[in-house]
C-alpha cells in the first residue's frame, strides 16, 4: 500500500511540475503573470482534486496579493481598488451563493418526495430511459435555472440507477442542463444578461439548433455508458408512496425563482445590479415552506464548502486583466466556448455585450454549453459535484465525458451550416458592430 501511495504522490508531483514549467514558459513569452497564477490554480484544482477548496483559496489569495503589490486592480490600485472591484462583483457572488446553497436543499426535498423512486416505472427500457432522463433535464433548464435542472437530474439519476451513476453520464447531465438554458433568456444567467442588454429573445432562441444536436450527440453515448455501468432498475409504482407536500415545496421554490427573475428583468432591471434578487427569493421561499416540511439542514456544511470553492474561482476569474476580446467572428465565438470551460462565462458575456458585433445565438450556445466540458466550467457542474464528489476530477471528466466536447463542436458547426454567421444589429445605443475577419481561435484563449 505504501509503495502505491508513493507512486501516486510522485505522479501528482510530476503533473504539477509540468504545470509549473508551462506557467514559466508562458511568463517568459509575455503572458500577464495574473494569468499564470490563475492557470496554476486551475492546474492544481485538476491535479489535487481531493483538496480543491484549499487549492482555490490559495490561488485566489496569491492573485490578490500579486495585484495588491504589483499591478493594482482594474478599478484602481491597492486596497481601495480591491474594495471597488468586490463592490462591483458582490451581487453576482451573492446570487451564486444563494442559488447553490438553496438549490441543494431543493434537490433534497425532491429526492425525499419519492418521485425519483417512482420514475423508473415511467422511463423506457434500456439505454433509452437514460436518454429520456437527459432530455427531461434539457427541458427543465429551458425555464429554470440550470443549477436547479442539473441538481434535479442528479437526484433522479441517483435513484433511477441506485446510486451507481457513471462519470460520463454525470457530464451529460451538466451538458443537458447547460444546453437547455442556452436558447432561453430565462434559462441561464448569460442569456438573461443578453436580454437585459437589449438582445432579442429570438436571437438567443436560435442556439437551440446547436443545443438540440448536442443533446443527442452527447446524450446517446452517455446513456449507453450508463446502461452498461448500471441499467435502470424497474420498480412497481404501487410500492412507492409519493410525498406530495415536498413536491409542492419544490414547485413553489422554482416558481418563486422564475417569477423573481422575470419580474426583475422586466420591471426593475437596475435592482439586479444592487441586490441578489434571485438568491434572496429562493431563500425566502425555502424559509416560508420550512414549517410544512423541514429542509435537510445536515447537507449545508458540505454544500458550503463546494459553494466557497466555486466562488473562489469566479472571483479569481473576475480579477483577470481582460480589457478586450478578439474581433467578433464565428471563430472567436467557437474559441470562447472552450475558454468557458475554465473561466467564468459571466464576465466573458459582459465583455462580448460591450464589444458588440456577435451573432448572439452562437455566443449564447458557446458560453453556455462550453462550460460543460470540465466539471468546474459551469455553476451547474460545481453544484452537481457537491452531490457527486467523485466528479471532481478533470482527468476522469475528460476521459469519460469526451462526448460533451465532440457534441459542442458538431453542434456549433451545424448551427453555422444551417443559419450562417450574421452579426446582429447593435443591441444598445452605444454598441457598434465590429467587422468579422478571420481570427485565430487560439487568440481567444489569451483574452479571457
Amino acid at each position: 500500500m505504501k509503495s502505491v501511495m508513493v507512486r501516486f504522490l510522485t505522479h501528482e508531483r510530476g503533473l504539477f511540475a509540468g504545470a509549473v514549467i508551462v506557467a514559466a514558459v508562458a511568463a517568459m513569452i509575455g503572458t500577464p503573470f495574473d494569468f499564470v497564477l490563475f492557470g496554476l490554480t486551475l492546474a492544481g484544482v485538476g491535479i489535487f482534486h481531493h483538496h480543491t477548496l484549499q487549492v482555490a483559496l490559495i490561488g485566489l489569495a496569491a492573485i490578490v496579493l500579486y495585484q495588491l503589490g504589483f499591478t493594482g486592480f482594474k478599478t484602481g490600485p491597492g486596497l481601495g481598488g480591491l474594495v471597488q472591484h468586490l463592490g462591483h462583483e458582490w451581487v453576482i457572488l451573492a446570487n451564486l451563493f444563494g442559488l447553490l446553497m438553496g438549490f441543494a436543499l431543493l434537490s433534497r426535498h425532491f429526492e425525499e418526495s419519492k418521485i425519483p423512486d417512482a420514475l423508473p416505472a415511467y422511463l423506457p427500457e434500456g439505454w433509452k430511459g437514460g436518454f429520456v432522463l437527459l432530455a427531461g433535464v434539457f427541458v427543465l433548464s429551458s425555464f429554470l435555472d440550470n443549477i436547479a435542472a442539473a441538481l434535479i437530474g442528479g437526484a433522479m439519476a441517483r435513484h433511477v440507477f441506485r446510486g451507481k451513476v457513471h462519470m460520463g453520464y454525470l457530464a451529460a447531465i451538466v451538458a443537458a442542463s447547460n444546453a437547455g438554458g442556452s436558447g432561453s433568456v430565462v434559462g441561464d444567467t448569460t442569456t438573461t444578461m443578453m436580454w437585459i442588454s437589449g438582445v432579442s429573445p429570438l436571437s438567443v432562441f436560435e442556439a437551440y439548433i446547436a443545443a438540440g444536436a448536442a443533446l443527442i450527440i452527447s446524450g446517446i453515448p452517455a446513456a449507453l455508458q450508463q446502461h452498461k455501468h448500471a441499467p435502470i432498475i424497474k420498480v412497481a409504482i404501487e410500492t412507492v408512496r409519493i410525498e406530495w407536500a415536498r413536491v409542492l415545496i419544490v414547485f413553489f421554490i422554482l416558481v418563486v425563482a422564475l417569477v423573481a427573475n422575470v419580474w426583475a428583468n422586466l420591471r426593475a432591471p437596475d435592482l439586479l445590479d444592487l441586490l441578489p434578487v434571485i438568491g434572496l427569493a429562493v431563500w425566502a421561499a425555502i424559509l416560508v415552506t420550512a414549517p410544512l416540511r423541514s429542509p435537510d439542514w445536515k447537507i449545508m456544511p458540505e454544500t458550503f464548502k463546494g459553494t466557497i470553492f466555486l466562488l473562489s474561482l469566479v472571483t479569481a476569474a473576475s480579477l483577470m486583466p481582460v480589457e478586450k476580446l478578439p474581433l467578433a467572428a464565428w471563430q472567436t465565438a467557437l474559441g470562447l466556448g472552450f475558454v468557458s470551460a475554465v473561466f467564468d462565462n459571466i464576465p466573458l458575456t459582459a465583455l462580448a455585450l460591450k464589444q458588440g458585433g456577435y451573432d448572439w445565438g452562437f455566443l449564447a450556445y458557446a458560453v453556455g454549453y462550453g462550460g460543460s466540458m470540465i466539471w468546474f466550467g459551469s455553476s451547474a457542474g460545481v453544484a452537481l459535484s457537491n452531490m457527486y464528489p467523485e466528479a471532481k476530477s478533470v482527468g476522469l471528466w475528460l476521459k469519460h465525458g469526451w462526448h460533451v466536447a465532440v457534441a459542442y463542436v458538431i453542434g456549433f458547426f451545424l448551427l453555422l451550416a444551417v443559419l450562417g454567421w450574421h452579426a446582429d444589429a447593435p443591441h444598445t445605443k452605444g454598441a457598434e458592430v465590429t467587422p468579422a475577419p478571420v481570427v485565430a481561435v487560439a487568440n481567444a484563449g489569451l483574452t479571457r
